[in-house]
């Protein structure tokens, strides 16, 4: 009797001690969240279970609830037995793949309504469950683009009120913004101007796979500060050219004045 009292302690003490994955089992979604999706687009997901020898996958269940709310009420996409490779979904567009290491949920016809916090939950033969969660969003267009300057700085800054997976790309006078008229952040939404003073049109635009949208920064026409010098040397010119214009019709008109008089006189001479 001490012997088997003495062996059963020593059983639980190895199944105490036995390795997390041999005694417990876990799922993980593989996709990286949150996971975006375009309207009319099929939504994928895949997760990882991960169990011990002696264990077995006896159900596996997908849901859903909304990200936000007071009283998010749970959906069920799927309810699939452990044993059966594929599984039919609760509505005509859900489709379910289970093995014993991996399980995917495949919504095709997606909506904007079915966004949400999908959950998958592994139930193993003893009756024990784990459960995963995903954030799934709806692939938005870019709206509201801005351009701000920063004069300290000497830059500009692009933003965007929303839009999924954003690219920035800036233009000067509509040509592609090379080093010699600024430097773009590695996110893109910053331009650091090198030109100085800052001038003509700067246009940022923000692209995805929905569309872009455009916002532009009018500063002072370029070239401005030389027409200036080239107006302030001129003038004075102008002017010269002018006064030396009417001083000659004057001593002309004077000479022509001088030279009638005396022809005037010499004809009278004669007459007399």
């Amino acid at each position: 009797m001490d012997l088997q009292y003495f062996l059963g302690w020593k059983v639980a003490l190895l199944l105490l001690l036995l390795p997390r994955g041999l005694r417990c089992m876990s799922v993980h979604i593989l996709n990286e969240e949150p996971v975006h999706v375009m309207p009319d687009s099929s939504l994928v997901l895949k997760a990882r279970i991960e169990h011990g020898p002696l264990e077995e996958v006896s159900a596996v269940t997908w849901e859903r609830e909304p990200e936000t709310g007071m009283a998010p009420e749970r959906v069920t996409l799927a309810s699939c037995p452990g044993t059966g490779r594929q599984c039919a979904g609760t509505r005509p567009n859900v489709q379910v793949n289970v093995e014993q290491r991996e399980t995917t949920l495949q919504m095709n016809g997606y909506s904007g309504a079915e966004s949400g916090v999908y959950a998958v939950t592994v139930t193993d033969h003893r009756g024990a469950k784990t459960t995963a969660h995903c954030i799934v969003r709806n692939y938005e267009a870019v709206h509201h683009v801005s351009v701000s300057v920063n004069v300290s700085h000497s830059s500009l800054v692009c933003g965007e009120a929303w839009g999924t997976e954003p690219r920035f790309s800036w233009f000067h006078e509509r040509v592609a913004i090379t080093n010699t008229v600024g430097r773009v952040s590695r996110d893109g939404t910053t331009l650091s101007v090198t030109t100085t003073p800052i001038c003509g049109h700067f246009t940022c635009t923000v692209s995805n796979k929905l569309g872009h949208s455009s916002a532009t920064y009018t500063a002072a026409p370029c070239g401005t500060e030389g027409r200036k010098t080239t107006a302030a040397v001129l003038c004075p010119v102008l002017l010269l050219l002018l006064f030396g214009g009417v001083l000659a019709f004057l001593l002309w008109r004077r000479h022509r004045h001088s030279n009638r008089g005396e022809r005037l006189h010499e004809h009278l001479d004669d007459t007399i």
